[in-house]
């Protein structure tokens, strides 16, 4: 493989595919998916139904199966750190089969809360594989949450906070934050009855579901209505602000 494109497709709407992204993707032979799993494959549907819109040109997908991971470990970066290594080195494996042009599909933007850039530097300093890569950004659930909520995440002149469920848990709610990748409804543990959310599931697809409004008289509607989606599915992607005062 000589040119590798990591292409950010936004949160799952197609009409958020970058004209940037198109041409990327139109330049691309072999686009490389990381499966979930039988129960996740709507998330690999979902890039293959970008790829039929904006794509003509012949290309093969090559699915490879993500390795499995403990989801609640007493090590995280440690077990993360191994998991990224066993990803790269199934990437690097599918890398060596293709002669040409490679792609792979983020979802979101690939700079925020995502893995892909450290498994292919991973690729790249094992000294097995050379080639070169470009990053085209995608909208993320960031900015598709505050579109959809029609708000700025932001009060005037203050900055924004984007961290995780599990640090929030560690570290609580000074003023607010954008919450990824939770999936203890961390929102629960914050005390106080002055914090307002901003809460989405499956931003851009059709089952996009949105609630609002103060945190202690929204909280259990979340929390049920979050179960019952994931429950149907058998999978699901949420993301929401925080803010107090």
């Amino acid at each position: 493989m000589r040119k590798l494109y990591v292409i950010g497709i936004g949160a799952g709407d197609p009409d958020q595919v970058t004209v940037q992204a198109i041409k990327a993707m139109r330049q691309v032979e072999v686009f490389f998916v990381i499966g979930k799993g039988a129960e996740k494959r709507e998330l690999v549907e979902v890039r293959t139904a970008i790829l039929a819109e904006h794509v003509e040109r012949p290309y093969r997908i090559v699915e490879i199966a993500d390795p499995p991971r403990d989801r609640t470990p007493a090590d995280y970066q440690g077990v993360v750190e191994d998991w990224h290594e066993r990803r790269s080195a199934l990437l690097e494996e599918a890398f060596a089969q293709v002669d040409g042009v490679g792609g792979i599909l983020v979802w979101g933007d690939p700079a925020l809360y995502d893995s892909t850039l450290r498994m292919i530097e991973r690729v790249l300093a094992r000294g097995n594989a050379h080639f070169d890569y470009t990053v085209i950004p995608g909208v993320t659930s960031v900015q598709a949450l505050a579109a959809r909520h029609r708000m700025v995440l932001h009060r005037i002149g203050e900055p924004v906070h984007i961290t995780t469920g599990r640090r929030l848990r560690e570290e609580g709610l000074a003023d607010s934050a954008v919450v990824m990748l939770d999936c203890d409804c961390s929102f629960t543990e914050v005390p106080g009855a002055d914090v307002h959310i901003w809460w989405g599931a499956y931003l851009g697809m059709p089952d996009e579901t949105l609630i609002e409004g103060p945190l202690r008289a929204v909280e259990q509607e979340i929390v049920e209505r979050r179960a019952r989606l994931r429950a149907e599915k058998g999978w699901i992607m949420d993301i929401y602000l925080l803010s107090r005062g």
